[in-house]
């Protein structure tokens, strides 16, 4: 199967968030872009942690039972090692590496590590299903 990389496949404009930011305004990004979570960047564009819509659901349940104020994305987002991939590794090795223990949403980072997209599990099964389909119409 011929080579193909990340760059290739990736969104290039994914919808970020930031530590400050809250769960409301976190959550009408996700709402109005489908995407269903994304990576928390600092002021330089480095991936400091990860959003889901299931944090943001457990934050705004918790929220409104307690009649809180509301929370912040740095309060509720994942903040450990988030898993990222590099815009140059081919597609194929991504879909082998994925299983169902591992997120569906990769940060895209460029060689000084800053965020230059997202590459989700459909985004690599779409990469997978062209380069099927142009292995066969070469046939």
């Amino acid at each position: 199967m011929q080579s193909h990389k990340i760059a290739d496949y990736m969104n290039p404009r994914p919808v970020i968030f930031t530590a400050r930011m809250s769960i409301e305004t976190a959550v009408e990004k996700l709402l109005s872009s489908g995407q269903r979570g994304g990576p928390v960047v600092d002021d330089n564009n480095r991936v400091i942690g990860f959003i889901s819509e299931h944090d943001c659901l457990e934050a705004m349940l918790r929220d409104t039972y307690h009649k809180e104020q509301s929370a912040t994305v740095g309060d509720c987002m994942y903040g450990g090692d988030v898993l990222t991939v590099a815009s140059y590794e081919n597609i194929t090795d991504l879909a082998q590496r994925m299983d169902r223990k591992r997120p569906k949403i990769y940060p895209v980072l460029d060689e000084n590590r800053k965020l230059i997209g997202i590459i989700t599990r459909t985004d690599v099964l779409k990469a997978i299903n062209l380069q099927l389909h142009d292995s066969y119409s070469k046939n």
